[in-house]
């Protein structure tokens, strides 16, 4: 473990730190953050380990900080409130989202599109996250969990469930949907619209069996192979995976007048296509960040019927095996880096 120096008597607190992308995460104690006037200081319970941080580290998103403590699918505790803080209590139990701040006046605020705000800060990226045992967030961006979630269920739900909601609504009203990469945000997504009556169609990479088993167990009509082809013509697809050779892919399993979405806040170039997969009024479209509203919606969707997050648990020590099991897709579900009492 590295330690990081700091004043004599000021109280640390170990964190998994960024120093340089491309390279593992370093164990430290770095100095306790105290909350600011908006702010809450939070003790992180459990923090999800999302494809975004994975980006982050490998370098594929350009930083915005470093050194960075990484993490955005945050469930803690709060232990102290900024002078303005409002919303919450020392004691409540909170989620920190991918959205930390916004300006709260421009074009896109006022209308309370926020996740387009030019001056907006992610947390994990612009500022510290949840690889730690505290943080600080804006109370004024942090949510209130459904009770029926423990801590590690809880937090995929906070991007994973989250952008994974804003792509669903993105789909419209389409009742046959295909979902290309069945990870953390389609496992979740597929439950939330097999509850709503729709039918899904998992597509997952070439061979993938047991994330195909996996896609049927929670309620897929379908699960095969990103290039077969679907049995049915899709009225939507939602594209999670950061392939862009997949865009035209889907782009020809749907039907006319079908929107293709791209959920990722990465993907690699999508490659040159025909007209003909575009034409008959499809669309492509992708989704950026979320809003606070797009939450309060999908926690009361969630607070009504059981989600199923299927967390894989990690020590939060243990953040750089978890990003790698990620690179890897060696697991289902969605890893949770956890923090001991």
């Amino acid at each position: 473990m590295v330690v990081t120096p700091s004043r004599a008597g000021a109280p640390t607190m170990l964190a998994m730190v960024l120093e340089q992308a491309r390279r593992p995460l370093a164990a430290q104690r770095v100095p306790m953050p105290s909350a600011a006037t908006h702010q809450v200081l939070i003790k992180v319970l459990a923090c999800g380990v999302c494809r975004t941080d994975l980006h982050i580290v490998d370098g594929e998103l350009a930083p915005h900080k470093l050194p960075l403590i990484p993490g955005h699918e945050v469930v803690g505790i709060v232990v102290a409130l900024g002078s303005q803080a409002q919303g919450f209590r020392v004691g409540d139990r909170i989620g920190v989202p991918w959205l930390g701040h916004s300006c709260g006046g421009c074009s896109f605020c006022r209308v309370q599109r926020e996740n387009l705000c030019d001056a907006a800060l992610f947390t994990g990226y612009d500022q510290d996250g949840g690889y730690a045992e505290y943080m600080v967030a804006d109370a004024r961006y942090g949510f209130h969990l459904p009770d029926r979630y423990d801590d590690a269920h809880a937090a995929p739900l906070l991007c994973a469930g989250l952008i994974g909601y804003r792509a669903y609504k993105m789909a419209g009203d389409a009742n046959r949907i295909g979902l290309y990469g069945f990870g953390a945000a389609a496992h979740i997504i597929a439950q939330l619209a097999r509850h709503q009556g729709k039918e899904i169609f998992a597509f997952t990479r070439p061979g993938d069996v047991r994330s195909q088993q996996f896609a049927r167990s929670l309620g897929a009509a379908w699960a095969g192979a990103a290039d077969a082809a679907a049995p049915a013509a899709l009225d939507a697809a939602i594209i999670f995976a950061p392939a862009g050779a997949l865009v035209p892919q889907a782009l020809s399993a749907t039907r006319k007048g079908a929107t293709v979405v791209c959920a990722g806040i990465h993907m690699s170039d999508i490659p040159q296509f025909p007209y003909s997969l575009l034409w008959g009024e499809r669309s492509v479209r992708s989704v950026a960040n979320l809003t606070r509203a797009d939450g309060e919606e999908f926690f009361r969707l969630a607070q009504q019927f059981d989600v199923q997050t299927t967390p894989v648990p990690f020590a939060m020590q243990d953040a750089n095996q978890a990003l790698s099991a990620l690179r890897d897709g060696s697991f289902d579900g969605a890893a949770v880096l956890l923090n001991s009492d």
